[in-house]
Parts: C-alpha cells; sequence; structure tokens
C-alpha cells in the first residue's frame, strides 16, 4: 500500500500517494501544460525540470493559467 501525503493545489488540501511527480500531477489533473506556469511552494519551477521533482508532505502547488487578451 502506498503512503498517502497531503499537499495543497491552488489553496485547496489534496491527499495524493508518496513519490508523486509534478508531472504525473500535472498530467491526472488534465491540465495543458503550455497554457500554465506552476509553482512550487512560492518558486515558478521551469517545465523542463518537472519530471525531475518529487512533491512531498505539505507542499504548496499553484497552477496558474494564462489568459489571451488584449
Amino acid at each position: 500500500m502506498k503512503k498517502k501525503i497531503k499537499i495543497k493545489i491552488n489553496g485547496k488540501l489534496n491527499i495524493i500517494d508518496n513519490k508523486t511527480k509534478i508531472s504525473a500531477l500535472i498530467k491526472n489533473l488534465k491540465v495543458p501544460i503550455k497554457k500554465v506556469a506552476i509553482e512550487l511552494n512560492k518558486e515558478i519551477i521551469d517545465k523542463k525540470r518537472l519530471n525531475k521533482i518529487y512533491l512531498k508532505e505539505n507542499d504548496k502547488v499553484e497552477i496558474v493559467h494564462f489568459i489571451g487578451g488584449g
């Protein structure tokens, strides 16, 4: 049985499997990766590193959608 951890995504508490990568979280949430910025604990993450970063207990993830307009 996998251990579960608590994280916050855009201010809402979520329980996920321990050793979840940010890339897997984004895929599970069906977030369009090209149209968002991802922040982990108040630091913007380079999208090239998403597959290398594992989420930890109490991490705070903010997913910010870009909105076009003029």
